[in-house]
């Protein structure tokens, strides 16, 4: 199953693997209707930004599993666990500045957050998730997680 395609540049696998979840014996393995939110994740929002920059998209948190949300201190309302949200890797900051630009000004999404580690982190990534039926369109910079 994690082999299995969600879109022409995405793949399962790229969102349900996760080191905590290898290192603690969690079992991350989604449901048929999470799949199915990753799928319209992909087709809506990743795609055409992998398409418009003609670049890899690397997935850095996908669909997180009750347990693997709780191990790693995600928020229990956490689009994470339902397949609706994922992370992406920056390559560096001057690039995920141009995604992040181009994802709000020409993408439907339910939420849009640059993230970082802490307020005087070098550390980003964005944060962006999309759902069926109403999307929130909502955009959040410079929010710091510990």
């Amino acid at each position: 199953m994690k082999d299995l395609s969600l879109s022409p540049h995405f793949r399962l696998a790229e969102f349900v693997k996760s080191s905590t979840a290898s290192a603690r014996g969690i079992n991350n393995t989604p449901s048929l209707e999470v799949v199915n939110n990753l799928k319209a994740l992909c087709t809506e929002v990743l795609e055409p930004l992998r398409q418009h920059f003609n670049t890899p998209i690397t997935i850095s948190s996908g669909y997180r599993s009750p347990l693997l949300n709780k191990a790693v201190g995600g928020a229990r309302n956490s689009q994470h666990l339902t397949g609706e949200a994922c992370d992406l890797h920056l390559p560096d900051e001057q690039t995920g500045k141009k995604w992040f630009l181009w994802m709000m000004d020409n993408l439907h999404f339910d939420q849009l957050i640059w993230e970082k580690s802490s307020p005087a982190s070098s550390r980003h990534w964005i944060h962006v998730s999309f759902r069926r039926g109403y999307c929130r369109q909502q955009v959040i910079s410079n929010i710091w997680k510990k």
